[in-house]
């Protein structure tokens, strides 16, 4: 369980995504917030910028120039999508749906697969959990089994929220070796609303 923290970011907010998080909890995804009044750098929007030709904060020297703030020569890289690291692209770049990654795939692809892979590998947390039953007390156990049964289901809410929200701007399927959503973006966005409302 040594891989969790990135894990957790797979799961949540791949490729450089941030502050993608519920207004009212930060515990739970919810992209679309949309606060009347909020200041603009308080609400997702701001810093996903999902549209329908891509993604991302562009903070190049075309953008908000934030990659001046770094010395040569990590500026330089930083700045360039080409040589960016992967894992921090849509923190400095505004990358098109169709973008082609290191993997070979598209970025609405890679971005599926990184939300699934995150899914996939609490799965395996919990498998490994459930092997060490011999080896821990019961109590022990059954805590961290049901802790692991929890972050299963987060998992599996961030992926489905994030990947059918960005998807309305994307307007491309989720590869089909994906496991489908069980969830549905309006049942989701609504649930949002009602957590802001208490």
């Amino acid at each position: 369980m040594l891989t969790s923290r990135e894990t957790a970011v797979d799961y949540m907010m791949p490729l450089g995504l941030h502050h993608i998080f519920a207004w009212s909890h930060h515990y739970g995804p919810e992209p679309w917030t949309d606060i009347p009044g909020a200041r603009p750098d308080w609400l997702p929007s701001y810093y996903h910028q999902a549209e329908a030709r891509g993604i991302g904060f562009d903070r190049t020297d075309k953008g908000s120039n934030a990659v001046s703030q770094y010395f040569s020569p990590l500026r330089e890289e930083l700045g360039d999508v080409k040589t960016c690291p992967e894992k921090f692209l849509l923190w400095f770049h505004h990358v098109p749906w169709n973008y082609k990654m290191k993997s070979g795939r598209q970025f609405w692809d890679e971005l599926c697969y990184k939300y699934d892979s995150g899914v996939q590998q609490v799965r395996e947390y919990q498998k490994t959990w459930d092997k060490a039953v011999q080896y821990v007390d019961e109590k022990r156990f059954g805590h961290v089994q049901s802790r692991l049964k929890i972050q299963a289901q987060d998992a599996v809410w961030w992926k489905d929220a994030c990947l059918l929200y960005f998807q309305t701007f994307s307007k491309l399927p989720v590869p089909y070796d994906i496991e489908r959503p069980v969830h549905e973006l309006d049942e989701l966005m609504q649930s949002g609303k009602e957590q802001k409302n208490k």
